[in-house]
């Protein structure tokens, strides 16, 4: 027997540990202990965790790297954001878009990041990003999934060639449809909104990923829409409601009611930690609201919550290195999710989860599915998110694409030097 790579003495995120895993042809062959058998190439992870690929569910390829242009969001908030894309649409090309956003895939690979689904602005009637993504897509395809969402940013009924551009982007290899209704003029047209977009995806056979009340409106209540449109048309288990900042600002009452519906429709729910907390807000005093969604009450309900990055370096966040961890860690902070199942949850929460919700039914550790591996500067997923551990290796069809070394520091004092860990001891 042998193996094109096998990893050594592997810890998975389940907890089973002292774990070889063997890869043939680009496949997983075999995960066993002590197995005995020749390889090109031996990792020895010597119980360190070797994870599903992270996955960022919620992303926006076509502004990302584009901070400062034409000028910083001095309020901070999400209408000013949009008014700043808005100034800097005119000036896109699809080369700048495509070079920006390639960069990024960049970084996201080093992260350890398999799959991004990206919402690509359709209210630009050139629609360049359409073009850039959907070429981009391709060509990263050997390395990361790119999975592309027509989002008509400024309305999909306020902008008035909304319903032809996102034909257009469908036609041209846009994988399914997004929408934002709280962006529309009033709350009836965002109702209608989501409606006649949902029947152009049941039409279509198309999964659907609406960005629905980012808002700190209690009274923003898209979701609900978007859940019963979802039963209407037999879509469960094909749609996603990402953000639902207004759930954070609804009462316990009618939260009680809408969860459970959002549970029933198979609604996957995307927060997005860092965003979320940053732009929402931002007109009270205080008490000050944070906005992220009600991430342990749906998970509790079996509602499948993912965390997304959203924004790197554009109009709407002037931070950000695409680290999945680095969203895991906010998320549990801000839901304070510090049990040991809470804080599991929230690893899952950008592995599986977010599998779950692009409808990636391959992406667990298991014989027979593809190699798309990370292995890990830590000894189990709390470990991981606390030390936002290295990604020692990146592992896509079986092959390494992108390594780092373990997080150690040299400290000197005096005459004497000493090695710093910053893991707990296995």
């Amino acid at each position: 027997m042998s193996f094109s790579l096998l990893i050594r003495h592997a810890t998975l995120p389940d907890g089973r540990s002292g774990l070889d895993i063997g890869v043939r042809d680009g496949v997983i062959a075999a995960i066993e202990p002590n197995i005995v058998a020749d390889a090109a190439t031996t990792i020895e992870a010597a119980g360190d965790l070797v994870a599903p690929p992270f996955i960022d569910c919620h992303l926006h390829l076509d502004s990302t790297l584009s901070l400062g242009q034409p000028r910083l969001n001095q309020s901070g908030t999400l209408l000013e954001g949009i008014a700043l894309w808005g100034e800097l649409k005119p000036h896109l090309t699809v080369e700048a878009i495509h070079e920006r956003a390639r960069r990024l895939c960049m970084w996201s690979i080093a992260q350890g990041i398999g799959a991004i689904r990206s919402h690509v602005d359709i209210c630009d009637d050139r629609l360049l990003a359409v073009e850039a993504l959907t070429a981009l897509r391709d060509e990263m395809a050997p390395y990361i999934t790119l999975q592309l969402v027509a989002f008509p940013q400024d309305g999909f009924l306020r902008y008035p060639k909304s319903r032809e551009n996102l034909h257009r982007a469908l036609a041209m290899g846009v994988d399914m449809v997004g929408g934002i209704p709280h962006f529309e003029r009033t709350m009836a047209e965002g109702t209608e909104s989501v409606r006649q977009l949902m029947a152009i995806a049941a039409e279509r056979g198309l999964r659907v990923d609406m960005h629905c009340d980012e808002s700190d409106d209690p009274l923003s209540r898209h979701i609900e829409t978007l859940a019963g449109e979802t039963i209407r048309h037999g879509m469960q288990g094909r749609v996603a409601g990402s953000h639902l900042t207004s759930l954070h600002s609804m009462d316990n009452y009618y939260a009680s009611k809408l969860i459970p519906l959002i549970a029933e429709a198979g609604v996957s729910a995307i927060a997005n930690p860092l965003i979320n907390i940053t732009l929402q807000g931002r007109h009270d005093t205080y008490p000050k609201r944070r906005g992220m969604t009600r991430v342990p009450e749906l998970m509790a309900a079996g509602v499948n919550v993912a965390f997304g990055h959203d924004c790197v370096l554009d109009p709407w966040y002037p931070l950000g290195s695409h680290d999945m961890l680095e969203v895991a860690s906010m998320g549990l902070h801000v839901a304070q999710m510090t049990g040991v199942a809470a804080m599991r949850a929230c690893f899952d929460a950008v592995t599986i989860n977010p599998a779950r919700a692009m409808g990636l039914t391959d992406h667990e550790i298991a014989v027979g599915n593809p190699a798309h591996l990370i292995v890990l500067d830590a000894s189990d997923p709390i470990e991981a998110i606390r030390t936002c551990a290295a990604k020692r290796a990146v592992i896509r069809a079986g092959n390494i694409i992108a390594a780092a070394p373990p997080r150690r520091s040299i400290v000197t004092l005096g005459h004497q030097t000493s090695t710093i860990d910053w893991r707990l001891p296995h």
